[in-house]
């Protein structure tokens, strides 16, 4: 619908121009949106406002001559109106939404995907997380983010890849297999001073007890040196098993991942430092090299090779970003903790250097989750040392609960997550109250066929029933529901769905609690089990987006 609308603008736009009411425009970026007060239409269009400075006229006579020159050949608008400073208010028919349903019931689970992305390969980077400890909640939050922005851009037309770089090189590995040798020379009756920079929590002995088991005390006589390169190795595999098991129960799994290992192979990261150099972007001041970032806007250039000539994580993250666009992709993805905030003017200007454009690259900031139980902060966990898990969380609300809360905000805003009302089954707990919705209607229309009474099919169902005000915001909310998808795909926004669910299955709770959607009346009857067949459709397939199942009894 929205669609249609922006093309009759378009066409009056044309209109105007050959009949010489309005001067050559270029019309830019106009928003067509549902106005918040339904009195003002049912789309509003600023087509005229954002006209005005190129037309150099009052911009409600702009209005004025795109609404006489609209030409409504599919007769699917009521009446127009002209708002504001030179708003463009749309009333369409009621006929027109109740046969916009027909769509809704023909293409079921595929109501909603769109051809928006025509197909462009983007690769979406998320988790990434260390090798060196289990998922906590705060990768929890990144994961879900990066899944269902994947899900919503394969719905809008993209082709997705998704993808864990695995940081399975640097110091942080080697702490980790020094973290595990100490541990296992501890349980092997060693008497050991722990440091305080190596990783603490349970899950190390745990990987060491797993050791001894295998190996005994063959490395109680090694070498410090010796042993750390193996115990790294073995540690890390573990991890990996284990974050890659957690991810999979909580939904998420991955089309590749890429380990950082790879970019040092052949000197590659070292080959890409000369080229770049050689073009200018790269520089030494004796024993360090910088990139010249500040070419791009840049607050400073930044350090690629250090005096002891490691490179750094950003000299890795640009030969990365190479390899990644190196693979074809039209667009990348990065999902990123918020703390990572002052990094990305560097990436873009690393890819600007690379010859990519700066809008090839997205970056998603992800804030932090304040774990709350009954209102109440949650102590650490003591399995893991310093934090509470995503193992733990899915263990005590399940999948579900899980996913859903932890999309309820913007990504880049702290989210509150409550256990104690993620357990709730009441209208306080969101997932609970949207599956309930599903769970309801799945109830309904068991009730109808046990009644003998046919599920109805459109041709044969008069619509016009339908004329309580709550059946009428059902049926646009249903229709809209490509546009809310397209909006939040092209946003990389994931929250607008649950928002969405969410005010779907409280304008139906509502309605149900008024309404019989069985009656004395036939008539009715079937035009509101189509309504709620409809409404069962978009309600499951949104929840699919979002990873969360749509029950059919709760």
């Amino acid at each position: 619908m929205k669609n249609k609308i922006t093309k009759l603008l378009e066409n009056a736009l044309n209109i105007s121009v050959q009949k010489g009411q309005l001067p050559e425009v270029s019309l830019p970026c106009m928003e067509v949106e549902a106005p918040a007060n339904p009195e003002h239409g049912d789309y509003a269009a600023n087509a005229a406002l954002i006209l005005a400075a190129q037309a150099k006229q009052n911009p409600r006579k702009i209005a004025q001559i795109i609404q006489e020159n609209l030409l409504d050949t599919e007769s699917i608008i009521e009446k127009t109106q002209i708002a504001g400073p030179g708003f463009i208010n749309f009333f369409i028919k009621d006929d027109v939404w109740h046969k916009a349903l027909k769509n809704i019931d023909e293409q079921k689970e595929k109501y909603g995907f769109l051809n928006y992305g025509g197909g462009k390969k983007v690769q979406v980077e998320f988790v990434s997380a260390n090798p060196t400890g289990p998922l906590h909640i705060g990768h929890a939050r990144g994961a879900v983010v990066g899944d269902v922005i994947t899900n919503l851009l394969t719905t809008a037309g993209y082709q997705i890849s998704k993808e864990y770089y695995i940081n399975d090189a640097g110091n942080q590995m080697n702490n980790l297999g020094k973290s595990v040798l100490l541990r296992y020379r501890e349980l092997l009756d060693e008497k050991i001073e722990f440091p305080e920079t190596c990783y603490r929590g349970d899950y190390i002995k745990d990987i060491a007890g797993k050791i001894i088991k295998e190996e005994g005390e063959k490395y109680l006589h090694s070498t410090e040196e010796a042993a750390i390169g193996y115990f790294t190795s073995i540690a890390g595999q573990i991890i990996l098993e284990e974050i890659k098991i957690d991810l999979r129960d909580f939904g998420v799994v991955f089309d590749e991942y890429f380990s950082e290992k790879e970019l040092y192979k052949n000197d590659a990261v070292t080959k890409l430092l000369d080229k770049l150099k050689k073009q200018g972007f790269v520089y030494s001041d004796g024993e360090t090299l910088w990139f010249k970032t500040t070419d791009f806007g840049d607050e400073k250039d930044r350090v690629v090779i250090r005096k002891n000539g490691e490179p750094t994580y950003f000299a890795a993250d640009i030969a990365y970003h190479q390899n990644k666009f190196a693979r074809g992709f039209d667009m990348v993805i990065d999902i990123w903790g918020a703390d990572h905030h002052g990094y990305m003017p560097r990436m873009w200007a690393g890819i600007q250097a690379l010859g990519y454009s700066k809008e090839s690259l997205k970056i998603i900031l992800v804030q932090l989750v304040n774990l709350l139980r009954g209102g109440l902060p949650v102590a650490m966990s003591t399995r893991s040392g310093e934090f509470v898990t995503l193992r733990e969380v899915l263990d005590e609300v399940g999948r579900d609960a899980a996913r859903y809360n932890f999309l309820m905000r913007r990504s880049d805003s702290h989210l509150d997550f409550d256990l104690e009302v993620a357990k709730k089954q009441s209208s306080e707990n969101p997932v609970y109250y949207v599956q309930y919705a599903h769970a309801r209607i799945c109830s309904i229309l068991k009730m109808a066929q046990e009644r003998g009474i046919a599920l109805p099919v459109y041709a044969d169902t008069d619509l016009s029933f339908l004329r309580e005000p709550e059946e009428k915001t059902l049926i646009k909310m249903l229709v809209r529901y490509p546009e809310t998808i397209c909006g939040a795909a092209n946003a990389l926004e994931p929250h607008r769905i649950p928002f969405y669910l969410n005010e779907l299955a409280g304008v139906f709770h509502s309605y149900y609690n008024k309404n019989k959607v069985i009656s004395e009346n036939d008539g009715l009857t079937a035009a509101r089990l189509f309504l709620i067949m409809e409404i069962k459709i978009v309600l499951q397939n949104a929840l699919n987006i979002l990873g969360v199942s749509a029950p059919e009894k709760m």
